[in-house]
């Protein structure tokens, strides 16, 4: 159910442990462009910096209604290093 992101911790759910290693896997790959982002919640990331993982896991947790797998397929075609 996509309305379920909210009411339960996406991160822990099987769904989002999945997600997040499937993400974890093309940072580890050389094939795709994921440095890190720029963060301006000095608080939270104090080098200002937001890692590829966590900027996407949090996207697809904010946005309850998005295909998490099209996100992901999309995400690769875009990033990936020609």
């Amino acid at each position: 159910m996509a309305g379920l992101r909210q009411k339960v911790n996406y991160f822990e759910t099987e769904e989002g442990i999945d997600i997040e290693k499937e993400l974890q896997g093309m940072v580890d790959n050389k094939l795709y462009n994921t440095v890190a982002s720029y963060s301006t919640n000095i608080s939270q990331y104090p080098n200002n910096e937001i890692s590829f993982v966590k900027k996407h896991m949090h996207y697809l947790n904010i946005h309850p209604k998005l295909d998490a797998q099209t996100y992901l397929a999309n995400l690769r075609l875009m990033t990936r290093i020609r």
